[in-house]
């Protein structure tokens, strides 16, 4: 079984990752696809996300899963919140029962560094590195606090989101055992402070939010 990595946030939260080595009939076999996608890997990409949410929540109800019109996807009445992310050969999802929640998983790639200018606005090189420059900066670093942001976007659900402007680095992301801690301010309206978590894995970067 390819579960890549699994994680309880507390009683009523957790995250986890699938390694992608199943056909479709595998996933069909628990889980309705519930819109029309034509390409077989993105189909593959969509199963397994939402194959873990019953995998991470037994009794997680597919069946009232409905698209706002952001394109997210939530239960009538919160009953659980959720997140789903993929990218690869890898999905990832975060249910809460309490919490508002949001997850994104990523592969380092040289496009990081070509667009890094898009979402890293100038206060937040100051915790990367001495110049505004991404090629001083790891990759992998890069892809964290895209990561982060995006799991942030998740996060707050309603679309329209500068990532420069409403999502903010304030302090040096900090390190805590295998796992690094980053202290984001989101301003939309009020500001609310949040710390984002992230992991590294020798491939992909993961990142969550509740």
């Amino acid at each position: 079984m390819p579960l890549f990595y699994q994680h309880t946030i507390n009683e009523t939260t957790k995250l986890g990752i699938w390694h992608i080595e199943e056909g479709e009939d595998f996933f069909l076999a628990k889980v309705p696809l519930q819109k029309s996608i034509t390409h077989p890997h993105k189909r593959l990409q969509h199963l397994a996300g939402r194959y873990l949410l019953q995998y991470l929540f037994p009794d997680f109800p597919y069946s009232e899963i409905l698209i706002a019109d952001t394109k997210k996807p939530y239960l009538p009445g919160d009953r659980y919140h959720f997140s789903i992310s993929h990218c690869g050969n890898y999905a990832a999802a975060i249910v809460s029962s309490t919490h508002r929640v949001g997850i994104d998983i990523e592969i380092p790639t040289e496009k990081i560094e070509r667009v890094a200018h898009k979402f890293i606005n100038e206060g937040e090189w100051v915790f990367l590195s001495i110049e505004e420059n991404p090629s001083t900066v790891s990759r992998q670093l890069l892809t964290v606090l895209w990561s982060a942001k995006e799991s942030l976007f998740k996060w707050y659900s309603l679309g329209k989101v500068d990532f420069r402007e409403n999502m903010q680095l304030v302090q040096p992301i900090q390190k805590n055992g295998e796992r690094l801690l980053l202290p984001f301010v989101f301003k939309k309206s009020e500001p609310v402070y949040l710390t984002i978590i992230a992991k590294t894995f020798d491939e992909i970067v993961l990142s969550w939010v509740i």
